[in-house]
């Protein structure tokens, strides 16, 4: 099937998914898939600002596959047409190749080799920081009790990753001439480093926290921004920053941390602009609890069970919603939104043989 994986890849591929500039409508890939997904009841749904997707179901299934078609942008570091897909002697390479219309490839490719019941759920907005396609879904009556991930996890079932949150802080201060005694605490860019300094002993002083192979909390200053020039007192300062909790650590607790490590006269706004739980989600105790459900999954679907993973997923979202959730697919992270973004042919090869053989396939 290996072949067949690599035709619908090209063809994937080629359809432009970049995310941003989310411009990506109900045609174009969707179209393709609903020309070759024949015997499914497909049904496509247009959420806007370029979320669109596509649930294509056969037969009767509590178990759902998901995969998101939409791309990072290329950067200049390519060597050839991002949109092209080149296929060497172990690899594919092309935009989207790992991450991760290789895993949509191997979907098409197995439920055509096979005539079990099963149901895909494509969707177009992972990459855009403003989720759409899969809260709606999660809002319908669906009526999947379990779900399958995929992204590039080198064919093994992650069944616990980060969440993920990101966010803003705004300092204020009191513009003046920087001789002034009083400029070191006048100052908003000198109130935000104190904050970056604080924040950054926090985060180390939890090295130690553990979930399911993961280790610590993972945080990041992405951007700073504020003040005049280097003689004035700066009246004002803005951080973006960043932070990924294992599934057993408090959102809202690590929230309320950061925060009151800004001086209360100084703070002028804090907000959080993204968030995407852990997997699984919940406390302590129910979020290890779902955790050894998706073991039972994994194992009872003959996967591989792969380590924790630093990166987010989607699956994040049908555990919070109730689903047993794992994350499964082809390709390797390392490869993952890079120049040349390639996948092995041997990724694939076992993982359109797995989907077949879950889809009720009798040869690979």
């Amino acid at each position: 099937m290996l072949s067949r994986v690599l035709q619908h890849l090209d063809a994937l591929v080629a359809f432009d998914t970049r995310n941003p500039p989310r411009a990506i409508g109900s045609d174009g890939i969707f179209d393709y898939l609903r020309e070759k997904l024949t015997g499914f009841d497909v049904r496509v749904s247009d959420h806007g600002a370029g979320a669109v997707s596509l649930l294509a179901v056969r037969g009767q299934t509590s178990r759902v596959f998901n995969v998101h078609l939409d791309t990072v942008p290329s950067s200049p570091a390519w060597t050839a047409d991002p949109l092209r897909l080149r296929v060497s002697t172990d690899r594919a390479i092309g935009l989207g190749a790992c991450d991760i219309k290789g895993a949509a490839a191997c979907l098409l490719a197995a439920a055509e080799d096979s005539t079990g019941p099963v149901a895909f759920l494509f969707s177009s907005d992972e990459e855009a920081n403003d989720a759409r396609c899969i809260p709606a879904f999660l809002q319908t009556d669906h009526g999947f009790s379990e779900a399958i991930i995929a992204e590039p996890t080198n064919a093994q079932a992650v069944l616990a990753h980060r969440g993920i949150v990101s966010a803003r802080i705004a300092f204020k201060g009191q513009a003046g001439h920087a001789s002034a005694a009083n400029a070191l605490e006048l100052s908003a860019v000198h109130q935000a480093m104190r904050w970056g300094v604080k924040s950054l002993d926090h985060v180390a002083s939890l090295a130690h926290a553990r979930f399911g192979g993961l280790t610590g909390l993972r945080f990041n200053i992405g951007k700073v921004e504020g003040g005049i020039k280097g003689n004035v007192i700066a009246p004002s300062a803005e951080l973006r920053f960043g932070f990924r909790p294992l599934p057993s650590q408090d959102f809202e607790q690590l929230h309320d941390t950061f925060r009151s490590f800004a001086e209360p006269a100084a703070l002028a706004d804090y907000e959080e602009t993204f968030r995407g739980p852990s997997l699984p989600s919940g406390d302590i105790a129910s979020a290890e609890e779902r955790r050894l459900q998706a073991r039972d999954l994994a194992d009872a679907l003959e996967l591989p069970i792969g380590n924790a993973v630093d990166f987010w997923t989607e699956a994040s979202l049908f555990s919070a919603a109730g689903l047993t959730s794992l994350v499964y697919g082809p390709g390797d992270i390392a490869q993952a939104h890079s120049a040349d973004e390639w996948v092995a042919l041997e990724q694939l090869a076992t993982v359109v043989s797995t989907y077949h053989r879950l889809m009720g396939g009798q040869h690979a």
